[in-house]
């Protein structure tokens, strides 16, 4: 019988919910070699607890998040709450002796997150940062072909998350639309781990970067009949530099919240002379190589449910994002049990740190106008 790991939750919301629902469907998956058990849920509000109770195996439900980590059973804790509170709660958690899977971007600001990683080291505990979408079929492919350096000569590459959720003007504000909360970063720590995780794991880190910031509406309805000041960067060009098999290439990192017609888009393009490929999320299945000879042609290939931890789900299905987030998980319960092997890992510490470096010198870059070194 395969150990259980018990797990809390820290923040009922939206992804809350969602990671619950993968550890309630963890029979889908057939090679993990450990069970998650959601033992704990703390949020300040009640209501938000209310879902939980409909689970088939109910976690205990508490309005403070320091009565889950007081719980000798809880062995790993997420936490999705604000960014301004991500230091203090991921230190905390540090502190109770948990292991923790943490949602992005580590801390409000770089300093934040050097403090973090240094909570880390001190703790010795396993810590890995949220990021579902290298876990898709498509991106798992272009991650084998693009370390296998069959590109010829790099040219350019294009990384990016775009969706189009903040083009409706009397959408209200939240806490993603004030710096206080969401930090001077704005779209960059929202959306950025998306952009960065697959360079950074190829090594192609930026060294220098020029950035385009700019913000949407600059008010929006605050939901008691008056209206909110919205002060964060809402969309993000970053023209990067980064050397790729040894030629420094133009990599461009994209990070929109106003981006007509994008519902969630994930997608990467990358060209050589001698080849190249295209994925984009928007067209699921998608898969796209490039390839040289004496013509030149794009080869359209539809892929199915190829995921790096097998599932009862037939191949010629395709997965969704509910489908990522499990695999996410697997990936961090099966790397924590030391088992993980040569499949994909999560986001590391060094990762989440390495993209508040760029999005310090983006900031830089946006402020002066000039190319930032990062």
């Amino acid at each position: 019988m395969k150990p259980t790991v018990s797990i809390g939750i820290i923040g009922g919301g939206l992804m809350g919910r969602e990671i619950a629902s993968a550890f309630a469907r963890w029979c889908a998956l057939t090679d993990v070699p450990v069970t998650p058990r959601l033992a704990v849920v703390a949020d300040l509000n009640p209501a938000a607890l209310e879902w939980f109770k409909e689970l088939p195996d109910a976690p205990k439900l508490v309005t403070d998040y320091k009565e889950l980590l007081a719980d000798p059973a809880v062995e790993v804790v997420y936490v999705a709450v604000p960014h301004h509170l991500h230091e203090k709660l991921y230190c905390d958690v540090l502190a109770a002796g948990k292991d923790l899977l943490a949602e992005k971007p580590f801390g409000i600001d770089l300093a934040a997150a050097r403090r973090i990683e240094a909570a880390v080291r001190a703790s010795g505990r396993f810590v890995r940062c949220s990021s579902e979408f290298p876990f898709l079929p498509g991106a798992l492919r272009a991650f084998d072909y693009l370390k296998e350096n069959r590109l010829g000569m790099p040219l350019h590459a294009v990384f990016g998350f775009h969706h189009s959720s903040d083009l409706d003007p009397t959408k209200p504000a939240n806490w993603k639309r004030q710096s206080a909360s969401c930090g001077e970063i704005g779209v960059l720590g929202d959306l950025g781990m998306h952009a960065c995780h697959l360079p950074l794991r190829l090594g192609w880190r930026p060294t220098k970067v020029m950035a385009q910031l700019t913000r949407g509406y600059a008010e929006r309805p605050d939901g008691k009949g008056g209206m909110a000041t919205c002060d964060t960067w809402d969309n993000a060009l970053l023209h990067t530099w980064a050397t790729v098999h040894g030629h420094e290439i133009p990599l461009r990192l994209e990070m929109k919240r106003l981006a007509p017609g994008a519902t969630n888009s994930w997608f990467i393009e990358v060209h050589g002379t001698e080849g190249g490929l295209r994925l984009n999320t928007s067209d699921w299945k998608a898969f796209e190589l490039f390839e040289r000879g004496k013509e030149q042609w794009w080869k359209r290939t539809d892929l199915g449910f190829g995921v790096e931890f097998k599932t009862i789900t037939g191949g010629i299905f395709e997965p969704g994002f509910p489908d990522l987030i499990q695999q996410m998980w697997a990936s961090y319960l099966t790397e924590r049990a030391g088992l993980l092997g040569a499949r994909f890992g999560c986001a590391t510490v060094e990762e989440a740190v390495a993209t508040h470096e760029i999005f310090a010198a983006a900031l830089e870059s946006q402020r002066e106008s000039k190319v930032v070194a990062c």
